[in-house]
């Protein structure tokens, strides 16, 4: 007998990821918002995306994770290239994708056990 885990059973698995909203097994949040396995940043009020700096993600640098997916909204953005360097001058990995491909990336990477964020702008 073979068993998977599913990740939909995880606490903060992200269930659904629509225009303006994101739903995890606990609760839907229509506002900015970082996700771990342990934790749920709601209330995040980050600058705008050509703006964001490393100083917006100091409540995730606490615990930091491994990779930090960042969704960008409906369609795919780049953050400001200082941002990228910043979390890769400590160690962490920045990827930005539109929002619904962070969703199912977050959702594989926390199935494989991964240090894992997904910081969502909404």
């Amino acid at each position: 007998m073979h068993f998977e885990h599913d990740p939909a059973t995880e606490a903060n698995a992200i269930v659904g990821c629509g225009d303006g909203e994101l739903r995890l097994r606990g609760g839907t949040y229509r506002s900015s918002v970082i996700v771990t396995r342990d934790r749920v940043i709601d209330g995040w009020r980050p600058a705008p995306l050509e703006r964001l700096a490393i100083e917006d993600f100091a409540v995730l640098l606490e615990q930091p994770p491994e990779v930090l997916l960042l969704g960008t909204g409906r369609t795919q953005r780049m953050p400001p290239p200082a941002l990228v360097a910043a979390f890769a001058a400590r160690g962490i990995g920045l990827e930005a994708m539109d929002n619904r491909a962070a969703c199912r990336t977050y959702n594989l990477l926390l199935s494989e056990y991964r240090s894992v964020a997904a910081a969502i702008l909404l």
